[in-house]
């Protein structure tokens, strides 16, 4: 018996031992339901109780494992999360400012207060006279180097607080400023009213709910976003790349991040990831 504790010892502290040398990035799937920090603490508690870690609430304990994300998703939304583990988590930085891709649907004829099918109606337009080439030519405006303003329900933070939080408090709080955003392509997939299909590519900072709504607004009537499903973020795929939460183990993670780390362009350097892109890695590219 004391032999087989011993032994059980022995395999906790080499799970251990291997989860603290664990360095990169990986990708992990986001459910729809759980907001990506909760996500995040599910991985990490599924790590620690793997490597025989008791935390027991503690979390200075916890904090000995070092993990994040790039780029929030909303609750309502799936895909792509990118994890940085270890000395990884330097390298988020540059993951949040690099291309993104979306699948969303929109709602044609309603607007919400969040701009998608979370939120509470606050508009009802009729839209039977768009056609899918109208749509088609409106996507035009939308590509390329453009304006965006970040919508108030967002992770966008003033005063240290996030906007969303002080909208639902029911503080009152002034739009963003429209930014500059970059949209690589853009294409309708599928019409068919109310519903229609987009598939995006941008670049950091970029809200697919605002684009939704900039839409309808375009098209002389309002939409709302219903899903979005991030599909690929940097050289990360949906298909590929991102573990389900069946493939939470520490064996699993070290093989992804061999995998994920060769496709990053030229290893680069920590140091060269931590000063590329300063003024966009200083915005918190929270992506609805």
């Amino acid at each position: 018996m004391a032999g087989g504790e011993a032994g059980g010892g022995g395999v906790a502290a080499r799970a251990a031992q291997k989860l603290f040398s664990l360095s990169g990035l990986f990708a992990v799937y986001k459910p729809k339901g759980p907001t990506s920090a909760a996500v995040l603490n599910l991985l990490k508690e599924r790590l620690l109780a793997e490597a025989g870690v008791q935390t027991n609430g503690n979390k200075r304990k916890s904090q000995v494992l070092k993990i994040g994300h790039g780029g929030t998703l909303d609750s309502a939304a799936t895909g792509v999360l990118v994890v940085g583990i270890g000395k990884g988590t330097k390298l988020l930085k540059t993951i949040l400012a690099g291309s993104k891709k979306y699948t969303a649907i929109g709602l044609l004829g309603k607007a919400t207060d969040t701009l998608d099918a979370t939120g509470k109606v606050t508009e009802e337009k009729p839209y039977d006279q768009v056609t899918k080439r109208d749509l088609e030519n409106v996507l035009q405006k939308f590509t390329g180097d453009i304006m965006q303003v970040p919508p108030l329900y967002s992770a966008l933070k003033k005063d240290g607080e996030r906007l969303s939080t002080l909208v639902k408090r029911g503080e009152a709080v002034e739009a963003k400023p429209a930014r500059p955003v970059r949209v690589y392509s853009l294409s309708l997939q599928q019409f068919q009213p109310p519903l229609f299909t987009l598939d995006v590519e941008c670049g950091g900072g970029f809200y697919v709910r605002s684009l939704v709504s900039d839409i309808g607004k375009e098209l002389s009537t309002c939409a709302s976003m219903q899903e979005l499903t991030r599909t690929k973020h940097g050289p990360f795929t949906l298909e590929e790349h991102a573990l389900h939460e069946d493939k939470w183990t520490i064996d699993e993670i070290a093989r992804s991040l061999e995998h994920c780390m060769s496709l990053l362009p030229g290893e680069p350097s920590h140091k060269k990831f931590k000063t590329e892109h300063p003024e966009e890695t200083a915005v918190s590219c929270e992506d609805k």
